[in-house]
């Protein structure tokens, strides 16, 4: 089941799929796939054609990487950019969490992130050298913040809840994403995400930024929603979020 998967990228230069580099990885995902989930993980990830997914759980993506971290396979993969389907997305992301230098981490996203195409893959991406290497994450952010592709925004906010909300953090964090403004769907509930956990985590510090109306009216409501959701927001907290409701758009 190997395919020639060519794809034109912007600077004219053709890019082949990954199987060409890596077939034996195709084939282990081939063998991982359940014809059965594959329906349902379809369903989760529409912007992915149903035809580009096998069907792999994340427990079998993950495994796989753990045993394929730090292989000439795992390498030549990494570099062969696109992919043709979902996991093989999951699997680059996976692998990518084994990348010891935030420079080398920075090089590999960039490769990466332009080929994005769903929240799930996105949200896979986590990388713990960032841990190690904050200020130069922060300094990166900006970059994918300024992005045009849906992912790569998504992925440089979840980056700031992800690491920035904690001993790091600074209310200059919340204006940066405060002042994003989208039409898209994934990026519009990534930033509701971001303020439902700033609240859980910063609530003095992001509270303003509910009571003064100041985030776009779909995301207000939805940021409350998933706060009132949380766990670790108060059941007094709950309540006045729950007054704060109606924007009045």
């Amino acid at each position: 089941m190997r395919e020639a998967h060519l794809v034109q990228k912007s600077d004219d230069c053709v890019v082949s799929d990954a199987s060409e580099a890596s077939p034996a990885i195709r084939q282990s995902l081939l063998s991982l796939a359940e014809p059965e989930y594959r329906e349902f993980l379809s369903a989760l990830i529409p912007t992915t054609a149903p035809d580009r997914v096998l069907g792999v759980r994340s427990p079998a993506l993950r495994a796989l990487a753990r045993e394929l971290r730090g292989s000439p396979e795992a390498e030549a993969f990494l570099t062969a950019l696109p992919h043709r389907f979902h996991e093989e997305y999951m699997l680059h992301a996976y692998l990518l969490a084994y990348e010891r230098e935030a420079a080398g981490a920075f090089s590999r996203l960039e490769a990466l992130l332009p080929f994005v195409e769903n929240w799930a893959v996105c949200d896979a991406i986590s990388l713990p050298c960032f841990c190690r290497h904050r200020p130069a994450l922060l300094k990166q952010i900006p970059h994918w913040l300024e992005a045009k592709d849906v992912y790569s925004l998504r992925f440089g906010i979840k980056q700031l809840m992800d690491h920035f909300l904690d001993k790091d953090f600074s209310p200059a964090c919340l204006e940066l994403v405060g002042a994003i403004q989208s039409k898209e769907y994934y990026v519009n509930m990534m930033i509701a995400w971001y303020f439902a956990t700033a609240l859980a985590k910063q609530w003095d510090a992001t509270l303003p930024w509910l009571t003064q109306r100041r985030l776009a009216p779909w995301v207000h409501r939805k940021t409350i929603q998933k706060a009132v959701e949380s766990r670790r927001i108060s059941e007094g907290q709950k309540a006045f979020l729950r007054s704060l409701r109606n924007t009045g758009n």
